[in-house]
């Protein structure tokens, strides 16, 4: 690679329909696989680490210049932080040992790409829609098997047949989280989270409610161990392989709220809401989460999936694509996302869960590349439909069919379709476990990670997003473990899911290879956008542990305004294909 330009990547000088459309296509795909929902009125071992050879650092350019945004940089090696004292109170647990993969070798000299997994090992089938007495046994059989995975006592599942209903003041939140705190403190009580009046104005940044808070600890590979309870597997790997990677936790604030047609949506759900397609679909469930009290992994993942993501989003985000040699490149893009499913009042006959329009922005030699994806409720009747303009042919043309772990040309093989949202799209191809509740140290309120005082190259590290600007909190989640069905194929033959119980959306997800292996981990930066309100995934990063590589998507620390998620700018006469050849500037 010659310094000073831009390393594009294997794929990156092709123009590809595929390329932004299989990104376009995964976020918004709620409910892939819901059946008939109703209009709405009311989702290889290696050596130790080798020292790396001294990085020779170029200048950045902090301003925003769009024709030469994407361009070649390289990073200074930066020494791990010093470690802080652990608090005494803490238990040291049983040793993790989940299987890590290898230590970072010495940096290639040319790009690498990823050797593909072997053939999928079969996997045990499991029953997806067992009553409880089942669920409890795959969990303690998961458990068995899986030492990293210590569910607490609030994994205990709650029974139909008991009566509770959530927000009905049995201690359960209308979402069917736990509402008191943890017996310690650590945890503190839900009490509404963090709200403000209406507001769809655009605005700079977010304000940080909790600038001044200083972490409490910080966990190293120097006393990882003592907190592997409370960490996810990829998590833990990433502590242990990647230099000077550590966690910083602070005080736990459960900041989650939603509207409150999203809670009543959620109780009501809990009548009217069923499984369909032997777990695939979902039929009944309007607005909000169908099954705020989960009694299967399948109910749990569609919870994840059709959960309140705001109404219409307006955003220009910036995704960064780390190499094998520390590097890396940049892309720019604007997205508008209608979500008829999470929107009160607006008719929807034909069923259409998302719409999604993207233009790419930069670089420079592929901007003026559009997408537009229509995802419906149900894509076993109605599969996905999707278009894509090319600014050189200057032509819009139907896209192909796209789904399950079909790669993401634009992520240089570093995310599959559904790997985005950390997951999305159609079930179909793993059985699912609800494994229970668990405390865990994961990413949340990271308002600092957006902070417009910080340039992009302030927050890119050789081997992942720097540490210091990622806030870790204590939280409980809800834990879904997926596992290949026997005969179907995938490069994950397993992924595990730790999902918000206060809000049902993915927080980590960590994928295996056909060995059983952790291959690769993936974090979303989370706050909550009080004048919605909404918990928003304002960020993801997907960290491959094999390749030592990594991609940021969703940074706007450099745009003049953050993302919106109640605008009321775009129609639905905006997403078609009509309107993209409108849109089409060259």
């Amino acid at each position: 690679m010659t310094q000073g330009k831009p390393f594009l990547g294997r794929n990156a000088g092709r123009s590809l329909p595929v390329k932004s459309l299989l990104l376009a296509a995964t976020f918004f795909v709620a409910v892939q696989g819901s059946a008939t929902a109703q209009a709405q009125t009311a989702d290889s071992a290696s050596p130790a680490p080798a020292a790396a050879p001294p990085a020779t650092a170029v200048p950045h350019h902090h301003h925003y210049y769009r024709h030469h945004y994407y361009h070649y940089h390289r990073h200074v090696a930066v020494a791990p932080p010093a470690e802080s004292q652990a608090p005494a109170a803490l238990a040291e647990p049983a040793a993790n040992t989940a299987t890590l993969p290898p230590a970072r070798p010495a940096p290639l000299t040319q790009h690498a790409a990823a050797s593909p997994p072997p053939p999928p090992a079969p996997s045990q089938p499991s029953s997806r829609e067992a009553a409880a007495p089942a669920i409890a046994a795959r969990q303690a059989a998961l458990v068995a098997v899986t030492p990293a995975m210590f569910v607490t006592p609030h994994a205990a599942i709650p029974s139909r047949d008991q009566g509770a209903q959530p927000g009905a003041g049995e201690g359960l939140t209308p979402l069917g989280a736990i509402r008191a705190g943890n017996a310690d403190g650590t945890i503190p009580a839900w009490t509404g989270g963090l709200v403000a009046p209406p507001s769809n104005k655009p605005i700079r940044s977010r304000v940080d409610p909790f600038a001044s808070e200083r972490p409490l600890f910080s966990i190293t590979a120097q006393n990882v161990d003592r907190y592997a309870d409370k960490l996810a597997p990829g998590t833990i790997a990433m502590i242990k392989t990647i230099r000077g990677y550590h966690v910083d936790v602070y005080p736990t604030h459960r900041t989650a709220a939603e509207p409150q047609y999203i809670y009543d949506n959620a109780i009501a759900n809990m009548s009217r809401a069923r499984l369909v397609h032997g777990g695939d679909g979902v039929e009944g469930a309007l607005l909000s989460v169908p099954f705020p009290v989960p009694h299967n992994g399948n109910e749990a993942i569609w919870n994840h999936t059709l959960r309140f993501r705001g109404t219409q989003i307006v955003r220009t985000v910036s995704n960064v694509i780390s190499t094998p040699t520390g590097d890396y490149a940049m892309q720019r893009w604007h997205e508008d996302i209608m979500l008829p499913y999470n929107t009160p009042n607006l008719p929807n006959p034909t069923h259409i869960d998302s719409l999604y329009r993207q233009e790419l922005l930069a670089p420079p030699r592929d901007a003026g590349s559009l997408v537009l994806v229509v995802n419906h409720e149900n894509p076993t009747e109605r599969a996905r439909e999707a278009w894509s303009y090319n600014p050189g042919e200057r032509r819009v043309r139907r896209a192909p069919e796209i789904d399950y772990d079909t790669p993401l040309t634009d992520t240089d093989g570093l995310e599959t379709v559904d790997d985005y949202d950390l997951f999305n799209g159609s079930t179909d191809r793993y059985d699912w476990t609800l494994v229970g509740r668990r405390e865990m140290y994961i990413p949340y309120n990271t308002y600092k990670l957006q902070d417009p005082s910080l340039h992009y190259a302030d927050l890119i590290g050789p081997e992942s997003i720097k540490p210091e600007y990622i806030r870790f909190e204590l939280h409980r989640v809800w834990v879904v473990d997926a596992k290949l069905k026997p005969g179907y194929g995938h490069i994950y033959t397993r992924r595990t899911l730790y999902l918000d119980e206060d809000s049902w959306s993915g927080i980590i997800s960590d994928r295996y290879d056909g060995r059983g292996n952790l291959w690769r981990t993936a974090m979303a930066f989370s706050i909550e956008l009080p004048e919605v309100p909404v918990l928003f995934p304002d960020g993801f990063e997907y960290v491959d542990l094999f390749q030592h590589r990594y991609l940021m998507q969703g940074l706007h620390n450099e745009e003049p305004v953050a993302p919106i998620c109640n605008a009321t700018v775009m129609t639905e006469n905006d997403y078609s294909a009509e309107a993209l050849r409108r849109m089409g500037r060259r």
